[in-house]
């Protein structure tokens, strides 16, 4: 177990909760939304395990189509959309285990989308190396290829592309979760499928790896979360030919704060990047129960790598905070959802959207009390309305069952209803 003390650029996060909040009083329940299950139907006795969901038009028809990752079918998908408002999901690979996020990105330059997947190895706690990054080639036609580019890592919750070395090429940013040992580590792209691996921290518990440039240097950094009592946000400054330097952006002194994932984004559009953070996980918990201190943060970049924290929501077992203009007024409003909450109670919420004044105080609006256990949550103008639309996925580890999906798409009505 780490130490919990206080320890340069960590935050005590007991005071910062009770002093910096950024929160108007909650709002009515919001009618912008209409939701729809998409893709392949619940099977019978499943129970589903929705690791992730991302937008991207992989067939660049120019209609946005759903990328899904599921963690018990082993298996990636692509949900298409053709023609418009009409999804068929197709199996890409069934074959990567615990698929735990996927990235759609041309890695080979050849024109088309290729997919960078990063594998847990096994869904629940383990300590074996058996995580792995593939990269899905598309043959142009979504026929796609395998290539298992590292193995043998500690189990793999992300990995994002980018030319990290300033060759001409892309490499991959990895955040090995691990269970008691992980890393977080950079692989080289040396040509031909072939990659180096270079780690840059051994900490268990890296949720994110995002590839940014978050110093406005010219060069792509790496932004990690890593939780597993560690509770830290970090920067690998990225001082070129290769070489980076560990700069801790913030850490909770709570080892139970349940870090669950970050976005990088500009979040008050002054011009530099800021990170939402949502703190919900109670996975390691049985039964798999909420905390009174989880909810969403944001990180306000004041330049110098120096960040200020402000709490804009409480929300039990929040996760994937998410930023769009959502009522269509010209600021960024923030979307979450809960995976652990208690779920016992017809009015918790898996689904809100947090409305942005302008001045980065927030009304929380609840969308949805079920389906519930909603972990991954993507963004997109999926109806062409000019509007952003959501898309969510279930993840269903524990109970109560009755209130199940795989992946919503929850359209957005109301912003353009106000135009």
């Amino acid at each position: 177990m780490p130490a919990c003390g206080q320890m340069p650029g960590r935050e005590a996060s007991d005071q910062a909760l009770d002093s910096r909040r950024a929160i108007l009083p909650a709002g009515p329940p919001s009618d912008f939304f209409t939701a729809r299950p998409v893709g392949d139907p619940i099977g019978e006795h499943q129970r589903p395990r929705i690791s992730h969901v991302q937008v991207a038009d992989l067939d660049r028809d120019g209609l946005p189509d759903i990328l899904v990752c599921d963690a018990t079918a082993n298996r990636v998908s692509w949900i298409r959309q053709f023609p418009r408002d009409i999804y068929t999901e197709h199996t890409i690979t069934s074959e990567i285990l615990a698929p735990a996020h996927v990235e759609a990105v041309d890695f080979d330059g050849d024109g088309d989308l290729d997919l960078v997947v990063a594998s847990l190895g096994a869904l629940f706690p383990d300590n074996r190396r058996i995580g792995s990054v593939i990269i899905l080639e598309n043959d142009g036609t979504q026929q796609f290829t395998s290539h298992v580019v590292a193995r043998g890592v500690a189990r793999v919750a992300d990995v994002r592309a980018g030319d990290l070395d300033g060759d001409g090429d892309l490499d991959l940013a990895v955040a090995g979760f691990g269970y008691d040992q992980g890393e977080t580590l950079w692989l080289e792209n040396g040509g031909g499928w072939a990659f180096t691996p270079h780690v840059l921290q051994r900490l268990s518990g890296a949720i994110n790896a995002i590839v940014v440039d978050i110093n406005d240097d010219g060069r792509l950094d790496i932004v990690t979360l890593v939780s597993q009592e560690w509770e830290e946000i970090w920067a690998f400054v990225n001082n070129g030919g290769g070489e980076f330097a560990a700069k801790l952006l913030w850490g909770s002194t709570n080892p139970d704060f349940g870090s669950s994932w970050i976005t990088v984004v500009d979040l008050d559009r002054d011009g530099d990047r800021d990170i939402l953070y949502s703190n919900g996980d109670a996975f390691d918990y049985a039964p798999a129960n909420s905390r009174p201190w989880h909810g969403v943060q944001w990180l306000e970049n004041r330049g110098r790598l120096q960040f200020d924290f402000h709490r804009i929501a409480d929300l039990s077992g929040a996760s994937s905070p998410q930023a769009a203009d959502i009522d269509g007024d010209g600021d960024l409003d923030v979307v979450v959802v809960s995976a652990y909450n208690h779920w016992n109670d017809p009015t918790a919420r898996s689904l809100v959207w947090l409305e942005n004044n302008g001045r980065q105080q927030f009304t929380v609006h609840g969308i949805a009390s079920s389906p519930t256990h909603l972990i991954t949550l993507a963004i997109g103008d999926l109806d062409g309305n000019g509007t952003p639309d959501l898309i969510t996925g279930g993840m269903h580890i524990s109970g109560p069952y009755d209130r199940m999906s795989r992946v919503m798409v929850w359209s957005n009505r109301g912003a353009a209803s106000r135009r």
